[in-house]
Order: structure tokens, then sequence, then C-alpha cells
């Protein structure tokens, strides 16, 4: 057992403590229990209150008298008698429980929504029936007084299930795309049904109207909390005749009375988890509110926090025993957590002992280990040179260290080192001058790579640093200077900016003119901001529109300027290409040898040629057109010749610009020897062919057709 105290109000932990294998013997078990301090203390309320591997959601009878619970792996359910206190029965399921709920007194009417769209039936013998519902669902409520199930799912439909006719009735068709949860109200029996789109519409189910849609989503976005998405419904629970709470996925929890829908009050649990579980604790006017991370207690008129519980393990649902101060949590561990608040209310009948228990232990208080205790590593306590009292009773072992008394902590720290304040006192002298020191003339060095880059940058950020302390409170931007996520820009010359590249001549221009506008505009912000408004003139504003625009034809000029230089260069690239081409065809027809056409094709495939077609401009051949018609005027043996030697590929362009690639694949050496030696044997089969001139031809012939007409007879 654990106790630990929140607001002054003591919670008692009871299934805190080792548990022990089942698979050892009594015998064992009773060494272990002699010999481990951890066993003795444990406190087993209930034997064998836990799951193979997690436990899923929990529940208790209306009678008191049954605590039923699902988990995994495998899929099962256990019922734990609290007069016997311990395990009743358990039975194993085909598939997860999403959801369950006890329509009897007791255990013997069990109804279970499973991950695979079945629900299940149990009665005191077991297992009942089994049907299927349409779509997935995802939570369900029983309405007593017609004995119809509601079904909420990845629907927009409420499916209904009658379980005195055993058939399915018409569907509630709701305006969502999916609903998370639902809830009856036990008084005036109000279905209500929470959607992924943060609204709750609440149903009739009299005459299967709507009678109401409260907004959630929008409600719950209050100054204090902060959301990523847009919240949907994750929980919905009904507090008498008029009151309901509901639960966002993003942790907050909305207090509505159904005559309003603004919410009486907004609780942020600060986690940004979904709300699992809600409950109201009457006696106290308490809210019961549960995440995956925490359990808080909070007043449902002021919000004020009363306790809070945080486990070890995740939390999947919370069930408060009725009447009493006991609570049981189904988490991500195989044990079922138990926990005892004596300030909500008495024990429980089955286990009144706790009241006595709960009295001793407040008799001798003990403090709580985090209240005045100071948690210390063994580097700390080597650093205060207290290693030596490693083992005392001044340090108790904690995880990887020790917790240590906080006022013999600032003793002894203050012993080991008495200058720290003239220390603190040096450092802050220290900066006081880097800063002043920070406004004289600094002379900056240039980097290897970017140098005009990093002089523009100094430039501009003296510019603007003294504009700006011109302003009352003026702060400057940070430069990507001395920004580290910059520095490889300025170290690595693989960024060196190319000027001479065709982005850089056609943006240069328009970067400039930024760079100006910015500095043009923080003089006119300062120069604003010293002249007082009154004395301001209409005609300010027209000039500055003038100068904007006079600045964009400039730049637009510029622009067009470099295009035109750009222009040149391909024209001039174009016309030295044509040379080369028409010299290389002159070659082909004045029948040079072949070392020299070779020479001439190498030439040719070594120069690389790029072209661009710009938008508006007429198209044009990648070669020219006098090129290909004396190529054609070639000899087929020319140009079979101009194909080897070009490789193993040739390119061939037509009229239109289509281009027509063929590929010749090399030969290996294995596939150039077979081939040799394929041609070495049909010349051994030529010499040793016997020739076939000494037969007459009308000889032959005769033969032949005898030999035929024979066969064929046959």
């Amino acid at each position: 057992m654990q106790l630990s105290s929140v607001n002054d109000v003591k919670i008692y932990n009871l299934s805190h403590g080792k548990s022990l294998p089942e698979w050892l013997s009594d015998r064992k078990k009773r060494q272990l229990q002699k010999k481990d301090v951890d066993i003795q203390r444990r406190i087993e309320l209930i034997q064998d209150f836990e799951m193979p591997t997690v436990s899923t959601s929990i529940k208790v009878s209306r009678d008191g008298n049954f605590i039923l619970a699902t988990g995994t792996y495998k899929p099962r359910i256990r019922c734990y008698d609290t007069y016997q206190l311990s395990l009743k029965f358990e039975r194993c399921l085909d598939s997860d429980v999403v959801a369950f709920d006890i329509l009897s007194d007791d255990y013997s009417k069990l109804v279970f929504l499973h991950c695979d769209r079945y629900v299940e039936f149990h009665s005191q013998q077991g297992h009942y029936y089994k049907t299927r519902i349409p779509k997935f669902g995802r939570d369900f409520s029983y309405h007593a007084p017609s004995c119809d199930l509601y079904f909420v799912g990845t629907s927009s439909e409420v499916f209904r299930l009658n379980l005195e006719q055993g058939r399915f009735l018409n569907s509630l068709q709701t305006d969502a795309v999916e609903n998370n949860v639902c809830d009856i109200n036990p008084v005036h029996y109000l279905f209500a049904t929470g959607t992924s789109e943060g609204r709750v519409e609440c149903w009739d189910p009299r005459d299967r109207n709507r009678v109401g849609v409260l907004d959630c989503a929008l409600n719950s976005l209050t100054e204090g909390t902060q959301v990523q998405g847009l919240p949907s419904v994750s929980a919905l629970k009904f507090n008498g005749s008029l009151n309901i709470a509901v639960g966002t996925s993003t942790g907050q929890v909305l207090l509505y009375d159904l005559r309003s829908s603004q919410p009486l009050l907004v609780k942020d649990h600060f986690y940004n988890l979904p709300i699992k579980s809600l409950n109201f604790y009457n006696q106290l006017d308490l809210v019961v509110s549960a995440d995956s991370k925490i359990i808080k207690f909070w007043n449902k008129d002021t919000g004020k926090v009363f306790a809070s519980i945080q486990p070890q393990t995740n939390i999947n649902d919370v069930c408060i025993y009725p009447n009493s101060g006991m609570l049981f949590t189904a988490n991500e561990d195989p044990k079922m957590s138990t926990f005892y608040i004596p300030t909500l209310g008495p024990a429980p009948r089955w286990c009144s002992f706790l009241d006595n228990l709960t009295e001793e232990l407040e008799e001798s208080p003990e403090t709580t280990v985090y209240d005045d205790y100071k948690f210390v590593t063994r580097k700390d306590l080597e650093n205060l040179g207290l290693s030596h009292l490693v083992g005392s009773s001044l340090l108790r072992a904690y995880m990887h260290g020790f917790f240590m008394d906080i006022r013999l902590y600032h003793k002894v720290k203050g012993m080991a080192n008495p200058f720290a304040y003239e220390e603190y006192r040096k450092e802050k002298i220290r900066q006081k001058i880097d800063e002043s020191r920070t406004q004289r003339v600094n002379i900056q060095k240039l980097p290897k790579v970017n140098k005009e880059l990093a002089l523009k940058l100094m430039e501009e950020g003296d510019e603007e640093e003294a504009l700006a302390s011109r302003k009352k409170k003026g702060k400057t931007l940070p430069s990507i200077l001395g920004d580290d996520r910059f520095k490889v820009m300025f170290e690595n010359p693989e960024y060196q900016v190319d000027e001479q590249s065709e982005e850089f001549r056609l943006l240069n221009p328009i970067v400039s003119n930024v760079g100006k506008k910015r500095i043009k505009k923080l003089r006119q912000m300062a120069a604003a901001q010293q002249v007082a408004e009154d004395e301001e003139e209409p005609e300010g504003k027209g000039s500055s529109e003038d100068e904007s625009s006079d600045d964009d034809k400039s730049w637009v000029e510029e622009v067009r300027e470099q295009r035109r230089l750009l222009r040149q260069e391909d024209r001039d690239r174009r016309k030295t290409d044509r040379k080369n081409t028409d010299r290389s065809t002159v070659l082909l027809e004045s029948g040079q040898s072949q070392q020299t056409s070779d020479m001439a094709e190498k030439r040719k495939t070594n120069q690389l040629q790029f072209y661009q077609i710009r938008a508006g401009e007429e198209f044009r051949s990648f070669n020219d057109v006098s090129r290909k018609q004396k190529l054609q005027k070639a000899s087929l043996e020319d140009r079979l010749k101009l194909e080897e030697h070009s490789g193993t590929s040739n390119m061939a362009d037509s009229a239109v610009g289509s281009k027509q690639l063929t590929f010749k694949l090399q030969k290996s050496e294995q596939n150039r020897k077979q081939q040799l030696a394929e041609q070495e044997h049909q010349e051994e089969r030529k010499k040793l062919r016997r020739s076939a001139e000494h037969l007459s031809t009308g000889r032959g012939r005769g033969r032949g057709r005898g030999r035929g007409r024979g066969r064929g007879r046959y």
C-alpha cells in the first residue's frame, strides 16, 4: 500500500507493491512473504484482481456485489465476488471488447460490443446469443423503458436493437459523419450522442426526433486552452435531469445545463489527451474526469481541483464504487489499480477493515518522501563530499539516486561553495561589459565562400539596426550570419552563388529591388514616428506610390535587358555549332580518309549542345535542315559508316522537332568469341562440302517425281 497526499487529501493505492507469480508453489510464496518486506506490506484486497496483459474496461454491478472487467490477451471477461473477495468466473471471448454493459442488478445479463461488429449476449450460464450490426461500433447505451439498445460508431446512423422483439428498428439519422459516444439520462431518458465534429445531439426516444444540438468544439476554445485540431467528443455523462458533462479529444471537460447552449464551466486537463471517463460524485459536488495520464477530482461549480491521481501506467477506464471513497481503474498493465480516498467516503461494507487501517496510519503520521526531501545522484554526493553517507539513515535510496533532507542539502551546499554569490555577481558584471562592447565598431572578417552575399547582409543588418535604434523599444531581427543553420552556406564551396548563371541574372534585379524597398520602408516608418499625426500631409502617400511604381519599372527594364543578353548569347552559340556541323559534312562529302572522319565524329559527339525553347518564339529543329539534306544525298555506305562511328546510339531528328533514338548494345567478349567460332566453323564446312555439279538436272528431277508419287500412293 502506498500513501500520497495532494492538497491535504490522502490517497491510498491499495494495489501498490509486488505481486507473486502464479506458478510459484505455496511454500515458496510463504518464504517470500517472510523475507521480502514489500510483499509483507502489500494488501491483496481481491484475489487475482488482474488480467494476463491489459485491462480495457471495468464496471460494478448495481447491487454492488460483483465487479466485472474485460481485458486481453486472450480477450476475456472476469467477474469478482466482493463477499468472497475472489474470482467468481472467467469467460474467454472471440474478439476484443470495445464496450460492455450490465443489464441486470447482478451479473446474469451482460452485453458486449466487439471490435468486429458483433454484439454478444451472456446469461448467468454463459454465452446466450450473438448478432451483428451494420457498421463498426464504438459505444452503446440501454434504454430500459423500451428495451432498446442504441449503438453508435463509424456511421451517421444510430442503430436500434429491440431486445423484446429481437429485431432491429428504424435507425436515428444524425448530421454527423461518425459518432463516438452516447449516454441516456436516468431521469427522463433523453438520449445524447457525441459526434466527431465536436457536437452533442440530443434525441427523444419516444418520438425519435432530435430536440437539440450543443456545439462543444467552439465552446471548448477559451483563452488558456491550446488546441491543435478540431475537438471531437470523446466522453459523455448525465448528472440528474438537467446537467451533462462533455469530454473532448483535446483534454477539455465542459459542464452544460440542458436549458442553455453555453457551458457553465470549462475545465482543461492541460495534457492535450482525450478524456476517457467522466463520473459525478454528488456527495461533495465533485466531477471525476480522467484521461490516459491523470484522474482529477474538481468542484463542478468553481472548477477548483480537489485531488488528483497519477498512476504509473496509462488509464483506460475508471469506475467509482457507489457511496464510498473507493475507485478502480483499468489500465495498460496486468494489475488493475484500486484507490481509496477516505475524504470522499467510507470504505465499502465488504472491506470495512480499511477504515480501521487508515485510522491507525493517521495516528502515527509518516511524512511523504517528496515533501521535505531533495533527490540527489551519486555524482551530486561526490561534488558535495557526502559519499560516506551512502547506507546511512540520512539517505534514502530511490531509483538511480537518493533522497536527503532539504535542510541538510542547503546547509552542505552552502559550506561546499561559500563563494557562489560572488561568482554569480562577477558573471553578471561580465555579461554587462560584453553587452556594452557590442555597441562599438567591430571589424568583421568575410567568409571564404559567398563573400558578396555576406557583405550585402552585413550592410543591410547595420542599416536596419541603425534605423531600429531610432524607434522606441526597437528590436532588430537576428542575421543569418550568426545562425548555425546557415553556417554551411558560407563554408562549403558547393554553395557558392554562380553570378553568371541564367537564374541569377534574371532574379538578381528583383532581389536587389526587394532589399531596397525594405530599407526604404524602414526609413519611412522611422520618419513617420518622429512626425506628429496631425502634421502629416496626404500628399506623402501619393509620392511613395509613384516612387514604388518607378521602382517597379526600373527592375522590369533590368530583367528585359538580361533576357536580351541571354538571347544574344544563345544565337552566338548556335552559329558556332552550325559552323562545326557544316565543316564535318564537307569532310564526309569530299571523301577523306576514314581516320579523319573518325576524328571529326568524335569531336562532334564530345561537344555538348544545349537548346532552349521559350514561349512565344518559333519552334526550330535541333539541328540544321541543310545538314540533313546533305546527309540524305550521301550514299548508304557513308551513312552506315557514320552510324557505326557514332557509338552505341544514333540520334535522328524529325522536321517537326521530335527525336528518334536508336541504341546499339555493345557485345561482350564472350559473344565476340562465339561469333568468331561460328564464322570459322562455317568456313570449315564450306571447304569440306562436296559439290553436286556432276549430277544432271533432268535425271535428278525424274527420280524425285517418281519417288514422291510412289510414297504418296502408300
